[in-house]
């Protein structure tokens, strides 16, 4: 079974690596935002799929509700930026 979260978790680097794609030669500030925002959602998978390999799911658990918290503040601040500079 740990084989089986291991491809998983190869599959969503891979992934991440795609958004990263999007993140950086995005045509607009947009996608690059939402790129962004992918891998940070990504990147929460992939904590709690190493918690299931190393059989700590508890402390992945909290590691990744952090991440994940701020990940939406940094969304949230990003969109706000955007709209009050007036680049949207």
């Amino acid at each position: 079974m740990t084989q089986f979260f291991v491809i998983i978790g190869v599959g969503m680097c891979v992934l991440v690596l795609l958004c990263l794609y999007r993140a950086t030669f995005g045509p607009t500030i947009l996608n690059r935002a939402a790129g962004i925002s992918a891998i940070g959602t990504k990147t929460l998978i992939i904590l709690l799929l190493m918690g299931v390999i190393y059989d700590r799911i508890d402390m992945f658990i909290d590691i990744s509700m952090v991440y994940a918290l701020l990940n939406f503040i940094g969304t949230v601040v990003l969109a706000k930026y955007l709209e009050r500079s007036g680049e949207v």
